[in-house]
């Protein structure tokens, strides 16, 4: 089984016109709610919960990132942090079934339709 990160930004705003809610960023929200997936075992196995301080999406509301070894990483913005958590776990299911890392638009859950912020090659191998 390969190693695969969901890294959440934990710094984004709530939403495109609220910074916080009861008193926390956006990004904290949603790798709350992740953590809870996580503990119920709904997250993939093969994935590390990683919380980071800032994705440099800043002119984006929630910021997360898949990456694995040999496969394209994927970030994704705009995510409402208290309804997203169940879509990005199903995500990151199929990018840990997918060989390449690539979702196509149509099979993601519609959250994560839209929203998509970079797709980053592997790095080549030598």
């Amino acid at each position: 089984m390969s190693h695969h990160a969901l890294f959440v930004c934990t710094s984004c705003s709530f939403s495109a016109t609220q910074r916080d809610h009861l008193g926390h960023r956006g990004g904290y929200h949603l790798f709350q709610q992740l953590q809870q997936l996580q503990q119920h075992r709904q997250l993939p196995p093969e994935f590390t919960l990683a919380p980071v301080e800032c994705l440099s999406a800043c002119h984006r509301f929630c910021a997360i990132a898949l990456a694995a070894p040999q496969k394209n990483t994927l970030m994704f913005g705009d995510l409402p942090p208290l309804e997203s958590a169940a879509a990005i776990a199903q995500l990151a299911a199929q990018y840990a079934a997918s060989s390449n890392g690539l979702v196509p638009r149509q099979s993601r859950p519609d959250p994560l339709q839209k929203g998509i912020l970079a797709r980053i090659p592997p790095c080549p191998q030598p």
